[in-house]
């Protein structure tokens, strides 16, 4: 049977819809309030889920860089903070990646009370999430 290689291809598709989602982010999202957020269901659902894709997509990213790397994780926190570390961000640059993860959890968990803070630290590191895609994608050409 020929070898099967899952990160050949996927890692582009998977940044490509990532850039997508972060571009409806700032578009749509970046810029509204606490207010309009706390009175506008629909707004609520659109942000959580938007920011839900993008860091479901950013975890899965890392996951298949560090496995196509032979770099095993113990979560989805320890996936991103392994994958920033392969392309030489600092360690602190990993550290605050990693709390991504525990966002995602909070929007995929329907969280409450934290569905809010999980999308603000999202556009706070919106910013090393880039850069991180960025190194991955000159690593990919």
């Amino acid at each position: 049977m020929p070898d099967f290689d899952y990160a050949k291809g996927r890692t582009v598709e998977t940044i490509n819809f990532i850039l997508e989602e972060i571009k409806e982010f700032e578009l749509e999202y970046e810029v509204k309030t606490w207010k309009e957020y706390q009175n506008d269901k629909k707004l609520q659902k659109l942000i959580d889920r938007t920011v839900e894709n993008i860091l479901t997509a950013f975890i899965e990213l890392c996951g298949t860089i560090i496995t196509s790397k032979g770099v095993a994780a113990e979560n989805y926190a320890d996936a991103i903070r392994k994958c920033a570390e392969l392309f030489g961000l600092t360690e602190i640059e990993q550290n605050n990646l990693s709390k991504l993860a525990i966002q995602r959890n909070r929007l995929a968990h329907r969280y409450l009370d934290f569905r809010w803070q999980a999308a603000r630290m999202f556009a706070e590191y919106k910013g090393l999430v880039l850069s991180l895609i960025r190194k991955i994608l000159e690593h990919e050409e």
